[in-house]
């Protein structure tokens, strides 16, 4: 099988410090990651006048808007960590969630976009991602087939290479609800690649337990402290936890290698003499 690969998602974890943000990127790269991702918000463009107006204590204030404003990275952040995540040789995106954000991280060049669960009903969003020609991680959380069919459709329309990645959204979500035999029929579905955006209870066994059932992406989200500010932290994992994880993601690809052949190994050969040399007739 090919090289699972793992994207370490920050998201908003980061709580608005950039300093936080490295320390993730850095912590990412150290347990094995291939990729880090971040969420970029235009605000006023993604929540309305009157749900920015709402309630909502935080460590910026006391509504909704003081708390997005507070999460949001900008150009200066943004610079920066494009600089750190090549100085460590480390690809970073962004799942933008409006036009002008998915604007905004052009100018980066990144390799990778994605389409968060949200997004994928906006169809002038899917065709503005899509002619970008950049190949997308498609997340299908809160979707139908049809939803799905016509994002697919319009990737494919504009021959725009992407895969799909399983996810549930809830955040988190009950260990029953995990459904990982929606891998296989997404992938036999839409003949493509099907990746697997967990935001499990269960710690790291059903991300590594994603990758038997044929996930060719994992994406978790990281976070230094499940106890910090924040609606993604319960469903986040550590960075001891990650590096488990990401270990035992790559003894899963050793151990689902071999051939279809059944053959006996040259390493059993001599058990095989010891154990049956009392068996005199033998096949």
């Amino acid at each position: 099988m090919t090289k699972t690969f793992i994207i370490s998602e920050i998201g908003i974890n980061h709580n608005g410090s950039l300093d936080i943000a490295k320390e993730m990127i850095l912590k990412s790269k150290e347990c094995g990651a291939d990729a880090v991702k971040f969420q970029k918000r235009t605000i006023n463009l993604v929540y309305s006048d009157e749900q920015l107006k709402k309630n909502r204590v935080s460590p910026w204030g006391t509504t909704e808007k003081e708390q997005k404003e507070g999460l949001e990275f900008g150009q200066k952040e943004y610079s920066e960590i494009n600089d750190y995540c090549k100085k460590l040789n480390l690809e970073w995106f962004a799942s933008a969630w409006d036009l002008e954000s998915l604007k905004f991280l052009d100018q980066f060049n990144l390799k990778y976009n994605k389409i968060a669960s949200a997004m994928i009903i906006d169809e002038n969003f899917l065709e503005e991602v899509s002619k970008r020609k950049k190949y997308t991680f498609i997340s299908t959380g809160m979707s139908s087939f049809r939803m799905i069919d016509n994002a697919v459709k319009i990737f494919r329309k504009n021959k725009c290479d992407f895969e799909l990645m399983h996810c549930i959204s809830n955040y988190p979500f009950e260990n029953k609800d995990a459904n990982l035999n929606m891998i296989n029929i997404l992938k036999n579905k839409y003949d493509c690649d099907v990746g697997y955006s967990g935001h499990e209870k269960g710690g790291k066994l059903i991300s590594i337990a994603s990758v038997c059932f044929g996930a060719s992406s994992l994406e978790r989200h990281l976070t230094l402290d499940r106890t910090m500010y924040g609606s993604d932290q319960a469903a986040s994992i550590t960075p001891d936890t990650f590096k488990d994880l990401i270990d035992g993601v790559r003894i899963i690809e050793q151990a689902m290698k071999g051939s279809s052949d059944k053959q006996i190994l040259e390493s059993e050969l001599p058990v095989a003499r010891k154990l049956r040399a009392h068996i005199k007739n033998s096949s």
